[in-house]
């Protein structure tokens, strides 16, 4: 265990957005210096969806760092919170999953984190196992221990209860339930996201009523997408999955301006911040072009999700693609019947999984952001009267047309 108390919390430090509180953290750090007891570190996330993206890894970053010095990772699948929905900035009751979704959610989640941490030093909890054996009478004695008071002292609660909009009493236990973890966990460091503070803090008073010493609460910053505006977030397309193809997850991270790609350095990559401060300083002077040093960011990410070889291959390809303006060789195919003169594009792109759904891709449409054989498109129905064809998508994306000749 790591225990240069200054040099711990210099990384812990790093691209946090707030410690609730830091004298506590030293203490307790200090405390498992001295007697060679790693801390437990908690981090949650409700498989709510089936998988990961850098904006969730900029917290697993985190609890990598602290598995590094030394300390224990308990990573939190909440199979059961998943179940009632997790309120937190949502203007309205956000719909139940089914436990059959909870459950593959889960299992994907499994083996995704394993990409950035030791599984050999990371320990896998599901809260049903404790929150199932609550009796009703442990639920009533576990709302009693908060007030709708200080529910309401919730940004987004607070502001549906004025704008008069719905909220469920199940929501109002989300909270509790999320703090009920800290106390079954005997954590000692919850992490989460700037939005989640409200409910890490809720854990903090739960120790304290169960007679626990209370957690350090650690918030991490919520990354900016592709956009360099809005939170990443799949449902708004401008995230990188860390299950994409290593060309895909290339060529995203070389569209994002030069500010973000700091912005990403600091919260996703290896480099010190030391290093980092050099980068800046050698494009400041002309030393490093911008593009390199994003295109080495680029190669970090898809090593670190894929491996080094898988990582070379794509900047290779996308240097073929952008510098000599060649289509990459990988790109998916699918087929057309041999007399099919019409095509629906929203189709062809959905059921080849480049678009979330077929109201996107006629977005792009209207946008102009489609094209075949380099002719911009708008319209989803076409006539097709080509053997083969490349559809490109955006700046990065393309899809090869090819009829077939037996069907």
């Amino acid at each position: 265990m790591e225990k240069d108390l200054k040099k711990s919390l210099d990384l812990i430090k790093r691209g946090v957005v707030e410690i609730i509180d830091e004298e506590e953290l030293a203490k307790k750090l200090k405390k498992a210096f001295e007697k060679d007891k790693p801390l437990i570190i908690k981090a949650g996330f409700d498989p709510t969806a089936p998988d990961l993206h850098l904006g969730h890894t900029v917290l697993i970053h985190k609890l990598r760092h602290f598995q590094e010095l030394g300390h224990h990772i308990k990573f939190l699948i909440g199979d059961f919170t998943a179940l009632i929905g997790d309120p937190t900035g949502k203007s309205e009751t956000r719909p139940a999953l089914t436990p059959e979704q909870v459950q593959e959610n889960a299992r994907t989640y499994k083996e995704q984190i394993f990409k950035m941490l030791d599984p050999e030093k990371t320990e896998i909890c599901f809260n049903s196992i404790w929150l199932n054996n609550l009796t009703s009478m442990d639920m009533i004695r576990l709302c009693a221990k908060h007030t709708v008071a200080r529910m309401l002292e919730r940004d987004d609660f607070q502001k549906r209860y004025d704008a008069q909009k719905p909220i469920a009493i199940h929501e109002f236990m989300y909270p509790l339930i999320q703090g009920y973890d800290s106390v079954a966990m005997d954590a000692d460091v919850e992490l989460g996201g700037a939005d989640q503070k409200f409910n890490l803090i809720v854990g903090r008073h739960l120790q304290r009523e169960y007679n626990k010493e209370p957690q350090v609460v650690i918030t991490m910053p919520l990354l900016e997408g592709l956009d360099g505006v809005n939170k990443m977030s799949k449902s708004l397309g401008n995230y990188v999955g860390i299950t994409e193809s290593p060309s895909s997850m290339f060529g995203k991270l070389m569209s994002i301006s030069d500010e973000l790609m700091f912005r990403y350095y600091e919260l996703l990559s290896d480099l010190s911040i030391e290093e980092i401060n050099t980068l800046k300083d050698n494009i400041k002077t002309g030393k490093l072009h911008p593009k390199e040093a994003k295109m080495n960011l680029s190669c970090e990410m898809v090593k670190r999700f894929h491996n080094e070889e898988e990582a070379i291959k794509a900047r290779e390809g996308f240097d073929a693609q952008f510098k000599k303006k060649e289509v990459p060789d990988d790109i998916p195919q699918i087929l057309i019947g041999k007399n099919e003169t019409k095509i629906y594009i929203s189709k062809l792109l959905k059921d080849s999984q480049l678009v979330e759904s077929g109201s996107e891709a006629k977005r792009l449409l209207k946008q102009g952001g489609i094209s075949i054989e380099g002719k911009k498109i708008t319209s989803d129905e076409i006539e097709f009267n080509l053997d083969s064809a490349v559809i490109k998508v955006g700046k990065l994306k393309y899809l090869r047309i090819v009829r077939s000749q037996d069907i």
